[in-house]
């Protein structure tokens, strides 16, 4: 089934400008030493969904911590069905992506992976941020030592450059916060008309750089997760005089441990050791093989199959934007060989959903009906059973700061005919017939779309389902338009690791269509997210987010339905692929080519 996300960035959310840890037993970390799964295990088992830590100053030094057994040398091949729609990394929005772009490109913080539990320290920076002014001042020191591929040193100055290009045309597919927080503005809209970008209005005011090593941002509101927005892509350095425009998308320059040499646009990409990269400047990443070669266009199916017969380069194979193909689950379930060749884990704070457009179900007993009527475990096992994902009942994933467990209205995975009657007996609006919208892009997505159909017809309702090619999908029910259907199933997720992109930028009911999808408004959840957008602690914010998600949830504005779990194939060879606790997909940066 596809995964059309609203928010695809890195996901999960974090902590507290101060050493938060709020260790529920969350989705993401840990799941994916390589050994895959056991036959009854689930990801949650398997690896433990874990929220983020904000490490210290301390945390921040260089070099990262060995891999035990991990050994220098030798070439990795990734395959990918797709190549990257972006590099530029003011143009990055998807976890994927991010991961794999630490390669070679470093942010102000980032996170670091200790024993598959995350932390968030400095990685430019030396320390995720002091903030000063109740949260309106935020200031970073840069490490010393850091350069470009071609040996000069990064500076203060590109920094900000970097930051301020999201201003300007075209960068609005990337994250859209520093823009309003930088400019006091609501929005990406009205933010850019007080500042266009630097080839524009030049220098931005907001930041502050009184030294190549030092860079200060000032708010006009207070910003709690200033440290989570300065690991994210978008606060990449950019030099001026490096900045080719499109072709920067194709081939930005290096400040990690790998620069690009080559890439042809949808058939490979090669990496190669940046030699200025010091190791003992970086507490995120390791450089062990010599070269990464990405190859772009087989189907997933065909190099899954390589790499577990060990055929071509399989053996030094993995893949980063592929999940396991179903065709080969059960051959996997059946030979342990093969079995440990998947590695699984949570992807990220990622959650998929029933969504539910409200403005037209606008009866809350129908939608609890429909609530009851789900069959979540029906729907699950087409998709691919365990391996997609854990029965959800929260509208955030455990990987969020602060994530409390409740089931307002609790059902069998199954689902429950009879108390849906219950509710479609008390409902104001007598309901008949529903819509149902998915995407044809594979024929699980057709087979779900009958198991809906033959539960919603036990209770009486027909569901009328409305397959649309996958364009017409997105441009239908996340374009903004009008959107004629009453049901589609969406995967989402936070920005970062703690709340504060979740309610605020998806129920409020002042959001247009693209960014509140199911058209939900409750006045009372409206003057709780206006009070509680004042909060500059960051804790504090979290924990009134997080109390706030019941209220909404009694609703039902959706159905929740799984945390998302992630399974990924790697040749035998291929030591540290691990999942990602952050960003859901096979962790390049941790990976080595064994030993024969």
């Amino acid at each position: 089934m596809p995964a059309i996300t609203l928010r695809t960035a890195a996901v999960p959310a974090l902590a507290t400008a101060a050493a938060l840890l709020l260790c529920s037993c969350s989705p993401g970390a840990g799941a994916g030493t390589g050994s895959g799964q056991s036959k009854n295990s689930t990801a949650a088992k398997s690896g433990r969904r874990l929220t983020t830590t904000l490490g210290t100053a301390k945390d921040s030094q260089g070099p990262a911590a060995e891999i035990p057994g991990a050994r220098r040398g030798g070439t990795v091949t990734v395959a990918n069905e797709e190549d990257f729609s972006h590099l530029d990394p003011q143009k990055i929005y998807a976890g994927e992506r991010y991961s794999t772009s630490l390669l070679w490109g470093r942010q102000l913080t980032q996170y670091q992976i200790i024993d598959g539990r995350p932390r968030l320290v400095g990685d430019l920076a030396t320390d995720t941020g002091t903030s000063s002014d109740g949260g309106r001042t935020w200031t970073y020191h840069l490490k010393d030592g850091i350069a470009w591929e071609d040996g000069k040193p990064v500076t203060a100055q590109q920094v900000k450059y970097g930051i301020e290009r999201t201003f300007e045309p075209g960068f609005e597919l990337g994250p859209t916060y520093w823009q309003p927080w930088l400019t006091g503005t609501k929005d990406l809209t009205e933010a850019v008309k007080k500042y266009g970008g630097p080839k524009k209005d030049g220098d931005l005011e907001a930041i502050e750089t009184p030294d190549d090593k030092t860079i200060v941002f000032h708010f006009p509101q207070p910003q709690s997760d200033v440290p989570y927005m300065a690991s994210q892509s978008s606060s990449s350095p950019v030099r001026k005089d490096k900045d080719t425009g499109t072709g920067y998308d194709v081939k930005p320059f290096a400040t990690g441990p790998y620069k690009i040499v080559e890439h042809k646009q949808n058939q490979s990409l090669t990496l190669e050791r940046n030699p200025y990269w010091k190791p003992e400047t970086d507490s995120i990443r390791h450089a062990y093989p010599d070269r990464f070669e990405f190859t772009f266009g087989k189907a997933a199916l065909n190099t899954a199959q390589e790499v577990f017969n060990g055929q071509g380069t399989g053996a030094t194979t993995l893949t980063t934007k592929d999940e396991l193909p179903p065709e080969l689950i059960s051959t996997v379930e059946r030979d342990p060989a093969k079995r440990k060749l998947v590695v699984s884990g949570s992807k990220g704070a990622y959650t998929q959903d029933l969504y539910i457009r409200n403005d037209r179900v606008t009866d809350p007993e129908v939608r609890k009906a429909i609530h009851y009527l789900f069959p979540r475990e029906q729907a699950r096992q087409v998709l691919g059973g365990r391996y997609v994902g854990d029965i959800a009942t929260t509208l955030s994933s455990p990987s969020v700061v602060g994530w409390k467990k409740y089931d307002l209205y609790p059902v069998a995975p199954t689902g429950d005919i009879a108390k849906a009657k219950e509710h479609l007996a008390r409902a104001k609006t007598k309901v008949t017939k529903l819509t149902y919208a998915y995407p044809t892009e594979s024929p699980a997505a057709d087979q779900v779309a009958q198991v809906l159909a033959g539960a919603f017809a036990k209770a009486g309702i027909e569901l009328v389902l409305k397959p649309l090619q996958p364009n017409a999908f997105n441009d239908v029910i996340f374009g903004g338009g009008d959107n004629p259907y009453d049901l589609f199933l969406s995967t989402n997720s936070v920005d970062w690791p703690t709340p504060s992109t979740l309610l605020p930028l998806g129920y409020e009911s002042r959001l247009d269509a693209v960014s509140n999808p199911t058209r939900y408004g409750n006045p009372q959840v409206d003057k709780e997210l206006a009070r509680i957008a004042k909060i500059g602690d960051a804790q504090k914010k979290a924990e009134e987010l997080i109390n706030l998600e019941e209220t909404v949830m009694k609703d039902v504005p959706l159905v929740p339905f799984l945390y998302k779990s992630t399974s990924q194939f790697r040749g035998e060879k291929i030591g540290g692929g691990a999942i990602h606790p952050i960003y859901g997909v096979t962790a390049l940066a941790n990976v080595y080519v064994k030993n024969s």
